[in-house]
């Protein structure tokens, strides 16, 4: 997943208003509190950061990859740990 198709999916999802909120504020447990945009800055992958977010809100795993958009693969190195 490119960054571009993870803040597609921010606008998508969440809506463009309460994603980017989001995206500053809310602070992800499973990525030591950081947020999206420090995560993303840091060079966490998209598509951990957007699990991650997914997971924390609630969002369904049929729901959070939006309308005509497949589940891209995790890299094969990726691990939250």
């Amino acid at each position: 997943m490119r960054e571009r198709e993870f803040w597609q999916l921010v606008d998508e999802v969440f809506t463009r208003p309460y994603g980017r909120s989001l995206a500053h504020d809310q602070a992800l447990v499973a990525l030591d509190g950081r947020t999206v945009m420090e995560a993303l800055g840091e060079g966490v992958e998209p598509r951990v950061v957007w699990n991650v977010l997914c997971d924390q809100m609630g969002v369904p795993d049929a729901d959070r990859w939006g309308s005509g958009h497949n589940a891209p693969p995790l890299p094969p190195s990726v691990g939250l740990a």
